[in-house]
């Protein structure tokens, strides 16, 4: 008999909350039998959008009342101390006290790190969590690539850490059997990059990885390696980079293609192959990012998630949670000690 995976979802976090976020777990819930669901947030609220779905009455669904919410304009430490039943918080304190297995929310970036460190815990080992989002790639395997803000500098131990972590997630939830890992870098000779960078490569090259050297932003989208190791601060700089080309990029196509009746015919023809790029740089495909070096699986789903990146958001915490990440990332941390 399949194990119920428990996961709770701050229904509260998010552009589009709470309407966007029940409708992805109704989504998730009519789908996927092996889990049980927990809104949290304000009931009221959540019952309202529920019945507007059509009065949904799912036993893998339930809802557990949260009377606050942190803005995503919020002070993250501050706001996760003082705001003790916001729905980002009660959803964290769910899986420290083992009544859910993981936590997905789509909230304040900053506000979910500081949950998962200061309710959730941080995994024995770990100096700092990493957030590792998938940067799609054209072969259509993407790159784990982590930290992508979660921490805008970090050590040369720290990056071998994020390193080891990332590595863990792409062997066990995504099924590469040894994943490259890349260190991003300005260049790709050994010597190249800042003091942090310099000192990281060796620990890189020793550690029980498949490291493949120095990696350059611009081959990222080649599919170079499949774990991409940087600080918060170059890595976010550098998705922020891809994702404002890619809507560029498919903005200016639209334009050009519906000048004129040629070019819409053209288009047309084009439109299966046009709406594959999209799908490919869609974070909605996606869903959600880990927190890797948490205790438990906190997963980040972008701000703007609609019902179908939320669907997909518990689709990778399920992957996640039968892959037993969190274990397999503490014993092979354990290995080193």
């Amino acid at each position: 008999m399949t194990r119920l995976k428990r996961i709770a979802i701050d229904a509260f976090g998010g552009d589009h909350a709470p309407k966007e976020i029940v409708l992805g777990a109704i989504e998730a819930a009519k789908e996927m039998k092996d889990v049980h669901l927990t809104l949290v947030g304000d009931e009221e609220r959540i019952r309202q959008e529920l019945a507007a779905a059509g009065d949904v009455k799912l036993n893998n669904l339930a809802v557990r009342h949260a009377s606050e919410v942190i803005g995503a304009d919020e002070e993250p430490v501050r706001a996760v101390r003082r705001k003790k039943d916001a729905s980002m918080v009660v959803a964290a304190s769910m899986v420290r006290e083992g009544e859910a297995e993981a936590l997905v929310s789509a909230g304040n970036t900053g506000a979910l790190m500081a949950a998962g460190l200061l309710v959730v815990g941080r995994m024995r080992g770990i100096e700092r969590p990493a957030l590792a989002p998938m940067i799609p790639t054209m072969d259509g395997v993407g790159t784990l690539a982590l930290d992508l803000g979660a921490n805008m500098d970090a050590t040369a131990a720290q990056l071998t850490q994020y390193a080891v972590m990332g590595s863990v997630y792409r062997s066990k939830v995504h099924g590469i059997r040894e994943p490259r890992v890349g260190l991003l870098n300005v260049g790709t000779e050994p010597g190249k990059g800042n003091e942090v960078a310099k000192e990281a490569y060796p620990m890189l090259e020793a550690a029980p990885i498949r490291f493949v050297g120095n990696v350059e932003a611009r081959d990222i989208l080649n599919g170079v390696c499949d774990v991409l190791v940087c600080d918060g601060f170059a890595g976010n700089v550098m998705l922020k980079s891809l994702e404002g080309t890619a809507l560029a990029l498919m903005g200016e196509l639209k334009k050009e293609f519906t000048k004129n009746l040629v070019r819409k015919l053209a288009a047309a023809i084009l439109l299966p192959g046009l709406r594959g790029l999209k799908n490919k740089l869609d974070y909605k495909e996606v869903g959600a990012a880990p927190m890797l070096g948490l205790s438990g699986v906190v997963m980040k789903s972008h701000g703007s998630s609609d019902a179908r990146a939320i669907k997909n958001a518990v689709r990778q915490t399920v992957l996640a949670l039968e892959s037993d990440v969190v274990g397999t990332i503490a014993a092979e941390l354990r290995k080193g000690d």
